[in-house]
């Protein structure tokens, strides 16, 4: 089996699970019953890094809290799928659109409603903290929990092996 490592440098595309990947998959409630969620900021700086350096990025979720939307939006994040019951079903739609390869994806998903997007993608990689079931079909995962910086590392993998990690324009404001 191929590694991992040789998969990454043809990687223009990162699909990510909201909850359990860029979040704890902790929600806290308030009184009104709103989920509160905390994210990364490591994990926030490698996904705008990604957008500027041109990689596609998108978040496909079952979760729909108008919180997460402007998250993902702050970070220049436009391909934002929310409420997903059928995670397969958006996947292709979502590279049928922009012309992507599945072989050119990382997805990284922590759970069983990702497993079967998951084993479409060339990378499936998941959190330390990934079930069981998810940690069986990943090529790679991270020594991160979810919510703790393992979206960060997949994204400096992949931008360090194709140099686009602290290079020049990286600084740039």
């Amino acid at each position: 089996m191929t590694n991992y490592k040789e998969l990454l440098s043809g990687i223009t595309t990162f699909v990510f699970d909201y909850d359990g990947v860029l979040t704890t998959g902790i929600v806290v409630l308030t009184e009104k019953g709103e989920p509160l969620r905390t994210a990364n900021v490591r994990d926030g700086y490698a996904l705008q890094l990604a957008v500027k350096k041109g990689y596609n990025v998108a978040v496909i979720s079952g979760g729909k809290s108008p919180s997460m939307y402007r998250r993902l939006e702050s970070l220049g994040i436009t391909d934002v799928y929310l409420g997903v019951a059928h995670k397969v079903e958006v996947f292709e739609q979502y590279l049928a659109a922009k012309g992507i390869q599945a072989s050119e994806v990382v997805y990284m998903g922590d759970d069983i409603p990702d497993y079967n997007a998951m084993l479409m993608a060339a990378v499936p990689a998941c959190p330390a903290d990934a079930v069981e079931e998810i940690r069986s079909i990943s090529r790679y995962i991270s020594h991160y929990e979810g919510g703790r910086g393992c979206v960060r590392d997949i994204i400096e993998q992949v931008m360090k092996l194709q140099h686009k990690w602290m290079n020049d324009d990286a600084f740039k404001w």
